[in-house]
């Protein structure tokens, strides 16, 4: 029972949050007027391979990623799977996120101990070009060892993701035309 009130209340988040665009995943850089041109990022849903987790944690760690992304103001824009901006979004980068490992943690036995009841998510986390290439692969984990709830692991996961990503070198973004496109690349021969 308490399982599908999880699900539940996964679901109409995440349906909540896909019908609504929020204020705070939109341009991230619009106030410091970077001349060079930056990289919007689209994140995917979390993929979960192997390892049996909770719907409420994957939408955790989903929305979790668009506001701690947010933050850091390292893209242009931060949009959601399927978001309709994306088609016309130059530079743009895709963050695929697969969870590796999961031990669900107990919320009582950590407020009694200190070593027993963390709650621990490992994940593959890579930032792609739109054709694929990944130019960006990090292997991050998130926990709650002391105090906090369980879904606080996907918090600190996200945090954790988004500051690998801050710190991280990217390639230098494509300048876009004025229509928004960006611009091809030019041979040393000067043919397209």
């Amino acid at each position: 029972m308490k399982s599908n009130k999880l699900m539940f209340a996964a679901l109409t988040l995440t349906v909540l949050f896909a019908c609504c665009y929020p204020p705070w995943a939109q341009a991230a850089d619009s106030k410091s007027g970077k001349a060079s041109p930056q990289w919007s990022v689209q994140v995917d849903q979390i993929e979960t391979g192997e390892v049996n987790l909770e719907p409420a944690f994957r939408v955790a760690i989903y929305e979790n990623l668009i506001v701690e992304l947010t933050k850091t103001k390292r893209f242009r824009q931060v949009l959601r799977t399927g978001d309709h901006h994306a088609t016309e979004a130059p530079n743009l980068l895709t963050l695929k996120t697969t969870v590796q490992k999961y031990s669900p943690g107990n919320e009582t036995k950590r407020a009694v101990t200190t070593v027993a009841g963390a709650t621990k998510l490992n994940v593959r986390s890579q930032l792609c070009t739109s054709d694929g290439k990944v130019i960006l692969e990090r292997v991050v984990d998130g926990n709650v060892r002391f105090f906090g709830g369980n879904l606080r692991a996907t918090h600190n996961l996200a945090h954790n993701i988004a500051t690998q990503i801050k710190e991280a070198t990217l390639p230098e973004a494509k300048p876009a035309t004025a229509e928004g496109r960006v611009e091809p690349a030019i041979e040393a021969s000067g043919v397209l």
